[in-house]
């Protein structure tokens, strides 16, 4: 049997065999389930026994958090010049 790290929410690992870095995200022990993140955003679940399978090394979460963000254009941040104020909101409050 290899030796695995254990595997515990918002720690990061590596997979060796396909050099992807991953956190996990949920632990099901009910249906002995693994939910992981990939640096790009995508999600995927593993079963405990693909975990204990796979060629795994505990990693350092990465510097630059914003690989699940790569695909945003410009257009798609708020713009730091005119920032959302928050009295913008306070109608929509007074309302409910």
């Amino acid at each position: 049997m290899k030796n695995h790290p254990v595997p515990a929410i918002g720690k990061w690992y590596l997979d060796n065999a396909d050099h992807q870095l991953f956190e996990i995200v949920a632990i099901d022990e009910e249906d002995d389930t693994i939910e992981i993140q990939y640096f790009d955003g995508s999600i995927e679940e593993l079963d405990s026994e693909l975990w204990k399978e796979m060629e795994l090394t505990s990693a350092a979460p990465p510097e630059d958090w914003s690989g699940p963000f790569d695909d945003l254009e410009a257009d798609d941040m708020p713009d730091p010049d005119n920032p959302v104020e928050k009295h913008e909101f306070g109608q929509y409050i007074d309302q409910i």
